[in-house]
């Protein structure tokens, strides 16, 4: 034992020395990499390294990233990559945006973490613009570190204040992997492995099919199972990019409330600009109960997620408990001092605005694509810059993002459909470098089509 935690000592002293370099010499980079795929498989998990097909398939295992700057990183030997794919939906900023780092790094040199026992301004500042900026009546807000970590709350909070246990959810809808909102997962690869999740009642139904919610919400109550809420993203990303018909929103909002059920909105990853408006479900008037985001929240710089509410449901969080729901690091100076920063950065620069240009752009010219080579794509779906490009064959697919990785270009398949592969850059990404991403893709397209 003490000589493992001299070794702790030293590995630990080494890398904060890599950590404080301004530039990593070529040599030193490689064996970075190969430090770095040893880490994995011994300590944290090998099958992570299997599924990176992009890396694995391009035969190239140089991308260890290291820096970034907009729409381009950099991997540790300095080579630059087009990110197409925006950390899942957290980097809508782009890479270490200035403003926000600044404005974090300005907190930093003051304090890192709140006592947990006075009152630290932060967290009462972005409570207050996430009531400003929400849709509908929304007023409070809880903050955590991750997105499960708000659909926890989202549900917890709609369980308080309903006093009652069932939950209608969608087939391929991805809410987090926590116990409580894996039970509202779609897909039974990730629900399974666990056993028995959430021991309220959950019922699944086709995402975008208004006339099922109706259905189930009818018979729910025809033979006496308490529905708490309804819980849908406004479009599904992780099933990539999947768009409802227009009256789905609204007739899932009008049957709520007529059988006096609670609205949520997972709006973790198509929050603030992703699809074009500023929330998801702007794109049809509604407006939920709870709302949960998380992501881009904290601007691609922290992790901060929130879960808001009405006043008159969050009573049930301050009375007669007001620490009936805490975290000692959710909310954060930190995160606060970040998600305040990128909050202001979507409204100056109105990133939904540029989300909806360059989706308006990109997406034809994709359509364009799979109508070239209708032996690959099955459809393109998706708002904005969340886009999911649909293929006939997943092994087709992984092949597509290898290319692409070779070709300097970063995309990925998704967690809840093996035949997809998404576009998600971040919104400040320019318009030539999509007209490069296109290019590059097209390049893939046709080394592809000659193997099948």
């Amino acid at each position: 034992m003490p000589q493992l935690l001299d070794h702790a000592q030293e590995y630990s002293k080494r890398w904060m020395d890599i950590i404080h370099m301004s530039e990593v010499p070529e040599a030193a980079g490689k064996k970075i990499i190969d430090e770095s795929k040893t880490n994995f498989a011994e300590y944290f998990n090998r099958g992570w390294l299997d599924y990176r097909k992009s890396v694995t398939e391009a035969g190239d295992w140089a991308c260890v990233e290291w820096t970034g700057s907009g729409a381009v990183f950099k991997d540790i030997l300095g080579r630059e990559y087009i990110d197409c794919l925006g950390g899942y939906g957290m980097m809508d900023h782009g890479w270490s945006h200035p403003d926000i780092v600044d404005n974090v790094r300005a907190q930093l040199m003051r304090t890192p973490m709140p006592s947990q026992e006075l009152i630290d301004p932060l967290r009462g500042v972005l409570a207050h613009l996430m009531a400003d900026i929400t849709p509908g009546d929304i007023k409070y807000s809880f903050f955590a570190a991750s997105g499960t970590e708000s659909i926890e709350g989202a549900i917890k909070l709609a369980k308080m204040y309903t006093k009652k246990t069932g939950f209608i959810v969608a087939v391929k809808a991805f809410h987090g992997k926590t116990m409580g909102a894996l039970s509202m997962m779609g897909k039974a690869d990730y629900r399974q492995p666990p056993g028995m999740l959430y021991g309220g009642p959950v019922y699944h139904v086709p995402f975008g099919d208004a006339e099922a919610v109706e259905r189930q919400l009818d018979i729910c109550k025809k033979v006496g199972i308490d529905i708490a809420a309804c819980l849908f993203e406004p479009i599904q990303g992780e099933a990539g990019g999947i768009v409802p018909p227009d009256d789905f929103w609204p007739r899932v909002r009008e049957a709520t409330k007529q059988y006096g059920v609670l609205l949520i909105a997972d709006e973790v990853q198509t929050g603030l600009g992703r699809t074009g408006k500023l929330w998801g479900v702007d794109h049809w008037g509604v407006e939920p109960d709870i709302l949960a985001v998380a992501k881009s929240l904290g601007g691609g710089v922290m992790p901060v997620s929130a879960f808001c509410s009405t006043e008159e449901i969050w009573q049930c969080m301050m009375d007669p408990n007001p620490f009936i729901h805490t975290t000692t690091t959710g909310g954060g100076a930190l995160a606060c001092s970040a998600a305040i920063a990128a909050i202001h950065v979507t409204l100056r620069d109105r990133l939904w605005e540029q989300a909806a240009a360059k989706g308006a752009y990109f997406i034809p010219k994709l359509e364009a694509l799979a109508a070239k080579y209708p032996q690959i794509y099955h459809s393109i779906t998706g708002k904005g810059l969340l886009i999911g490009q649909h293929m006939h064959d997943p092994e087709v697919g992984y092949k597509i993002a290898a290319g692409l990785f070779k070709r300097g270009v970063l995309v990925a398949g998704t967690l809840t459909s093996a035949h997809t592969i998404r576009i998600e850059p971040p919104l400040v990404i320019t318009y030539e470098q999509l007209d490069a991403v296109l290019n590059r893709l097209e390049d893939t397209l046709k080394e592809v089509a000659k193997t099948i």
